[in-house]
């Protein structure tokens, strides 16, 4: 009799509970399809929210009157909550029934309250970043939802790859190759688990990458070897029986090599440690995590230590 190979601890990592922010950009659009497929993948329930900002809060300057406010308030939101109740019928497939709610106020706040209050598993949210500009334009709701959330955050642009394809009863993930990009610190060992976790749920091919931003010239191949061995050690034998795992070191600035090589192995998936720093921090991402957000070609998945 075959015994099948026992799953290692990182197969035990549970996502139950999912929030998609929306605002009805092709952005949030995209990203529901993503947090409607991981929550078919993994039985859990999906909340879906929308935030609508308080026309005092909005237009403050423009002095409109109180009763103007409250009666264009509760048309965006009676507005918001029937556009939320046809997206969660778009895809509906009979057993995943999405969550709506409509709230009101700050919308990175009002997110980050709501994922809180649901004790959620996992963030699933758009951004609007694109090549070539500074970092604001990823916007303020998700910088503020990355760097604050509890839980991981998983980011989509649009990516030029797509790991949501059409399938049965709506769309469904095929994450076939993930790539984990570690510097060693606390921050990316959480990371690990779930670069580990998702790889296993998947039969997927993971990358485990380190970049080395300066090297010596005398000694840089006794480095490279020292930092491939700490790569290695990094995916027990138990989890090889689950997923391919492959070894990269790369030389150079850390976001530059994580983009290029996500693009040329045609990446479904970044998994990046995110270091907790003061939110007045406007490096709060540093070069790394923010840059690949903003310029990579895949989702992105931030994982706070």
């Amino acid at each position: 009799m075959t015994v099948s190979p026992k799953r290692s601890q990182f197969a035990a990592l549970k996502i139950k509970r999912i929030l998609c922010p929306v605002d009805f950009s092709e952005f949030s659009d995209k990203a529901y399809d993503y947090a409607y497929s991981l929550a078919q993948r993994y039985d859990a329930h999906l909340l879906v929210e929308h935030v609508v900002q308080p026309s005092s809060l909005a237009y403050s300057y423009n002095g409109f009157p109180e009763a103007a406010t409250i009666d264009l308030d509760s048309e965006l939101t009676a507005n918001a909550e029937k556009r939320l109740q046809e997206l969660a019928k778009g895809q509906a497939d009979g057993r995943l029934k999405p969550e709506t709610v409509v709230h009101r106020g700050f919308i990175a706040d009002s997110i980050l309250t709501y994922a809180r209050q649901q004790n959620v598993d996992l963030i699933v949210m758009g951004t609007h970043g694109r090549r070539g500009l500074d970092r604001l334009v990823l916007g303020s709701v998700t910088e503020a939802v990355l760097r604050k959330a509890h839980c991981p955050v998983l980011a989509i642009r649009k990516p030029t790859h797509d790991f949501v394809k059409p399938g049965n009863g709506g769309k469904s993930i095929a994450l076939k190759k993930l790539l984990y990009c570690t510097d060693f610190s606390g921050a990316a060992e959480a990371a690990l688990k779930y670069a580990l976790s998702l790889a296993q749920e998947y039969n997927a091919e993971l990358t485990l990458m380190h970049v080395l931003e300066e090297i010596p010239k005398d000694g840089s191949q006794a480095i490279v070897s020292e930092t491939q061995a700490r790569l290695e050690a990094l995916a027990p034998e138990e989890v090889r029986n689950w997923c391919r795992i492959k070894t990269m070191v790369r030389i150079g600035k850390a976001y530059e090599e994580a983009i290029q090589v996500a693009l040329e192995g045609q990446m479904d998936l970044i998994v990046l440690g995110v270091r907790g720093r003061n939110s007045l921090d406007l490096a709060v991402f540093g070069s790394t995590t923010h840059r690949v957000l903003q310029l990579g070609s895949c989702p992105v998945l931030a994982v706070r230590s």
